[in-house]
């Protein structure tokens, strides 16, 4: 296969309500779509997922860009690429940038799949039919925020996501937990506390939280381990981890228990899959985080999901989670907590809505 002409869509969404933890508040959310057509006029689509300041990662949606113009799109246009694997090989050279990365290597895959006929979920090694769905709620105003959970327990999701920091955690846990007592609940701190905090994380294992993910520096290994062994919950890392590598050292070193892969943060699907196969191995309880993407992020993170290391429910929720209208037709539904894996369609299994992706676009620029 040869990838011969590139479309990088740099769009901006306005989300439904405005998202918070403890580092920003996301109201407007830019993203970038990215378009390979190979020699056949086959059309595949990836997403960059960087935000639009340096918050999560040190990416953003202008680095992310200039890194794809300048040094990845060269090094794929016009060259023969046997597998989708290929591309991260290909893209060797360049050091990090992991999110302009996947975006790229995501639409590799959707045009690959297109070109065997196969979903994108088959050609990872998945078999899920269906993918539990959990859900995120952003931090605010605690009546809110109990508000907003019962509204999405009542749409059927598996599980509930909730930010926490320094003094709005114990009460926004105890709360939770007395209005919902049974929910299977977890609490992301996005490297909001540090070891000095440790007698006081204590206080969340009273809660019977299924994991406490990331409470330390985004950098930091070695530190979580320290504070794994003063826990009882588990302890899923997020920030930290960028590669296989990265998860087998956390795991060697006690660092987690759990582990939250998303494309993005670790340079794409190839790479995901290796931690997939890492953790399965050592049966380390896996899910799929989310970045507040569009369907055309969220379908490769559904087909991702569907793989057996994926037992416990990611953050893949519908399109009218955060959007009024979605970049995708069909839009992603969820239906009794659930989301179908499209493996009637191949590729990522949905189409781009052109018409929706010229209301939303901001900036288009075509490589040949």
């Amino acid at each position: 296969m040869i990838i011969h002409q590139v479309t990088l869509h740099q769009i901006q969404m306005r989300m439904k309500t405005p998202f918070t933890n403890s580092l920003t508040t996301v109201t407007d959310r830019e993203l970038i779509l990215v378009e390979v057509e190979d020699e056949s006029g086959r059309i595949g689509w990836g997403e960059c997922s960087a935000f639009s300041s340096p918050w999560y990662t040190e990416e953003t949606i202008g680095t992310a860009w200039h890194v794809m113009e300048d040094f990845l799109i060269p090094r794929l246009l016009h060259t023969s690429l046997h597998h989708p694997r290929d591309v991260a090989e290909r893209f060797q050279p360049i050091r990090r940038h992991p999110m302009a990365k996947a975006a790229i290597e995501g639409a590799v895959w959707d045009v690959w799949c297109k070109a065997e006929g196969i979903p994108l979920a088959r050609a990872l090694g998945g078999t899920r039919e269906q993918i539990a769905s959990g859900v995120a709620v952003g931090a605010g105003d605690l009546g809110v925020m109990v508000e907003t959970i019962r509204c999405r327990v009542e749409q059927g999701y598996r599980r509930v996501k909730v930010k926490v920091k320094p003094g709005a955690d114990i009460k926004v846990l105890k709360r939770i937990r007395l209005e919902f007592p049974d929910l299977p609940l977890m609490a992301d701190a996005n490297s909001a506390y540090t070891l000095e905090d440790v007698d006081h994380l204590k206080q969340l294992d009273d809660f019977s939280l299924m994991m406490l993910e990331q409470p330390l520096a985004a950098d930091d290994i070695v530190d979580h381990a320290r504070l794994q062994a003063e826990l009882s919950t588990p302890i899923c890392l997020d920030e930290s981890l960028h590669s296989a590598a990265d998860v087998r050292r956390a795991l060697e070193l006690g660092s987690c228990r759990v582990v939250n892969v998303k494309p993005a943060r670790v340079g794409g699907l190839s790479e995901a899959k290796r931690i997939h196969d890492l953790c399965l191995d050592r049966g380390i309880p896996l899910w799929c985080g989310g970045m507040l993407e569009t369907g055309v992020g969220r379908a490769h993170s559904i087909a991702l999901a569907s793989l057996d290391g994926f037992t416990l429910p990611g953050d893949i929720s519908a399109s009218n989670r955060y959007w009024h209208q979605d970049v995708i037709e069909p839009e992603i539904t969820l239906e009794e907590g659930s989301i179908k894996v499209p493996w009637d369609r191949p590729g990522i299994g949905f189409e781009v809505d052109r018409h929706r992706l010229q209301e939303v676009r901001v900036k288009k620029k075509v490589y040949t």
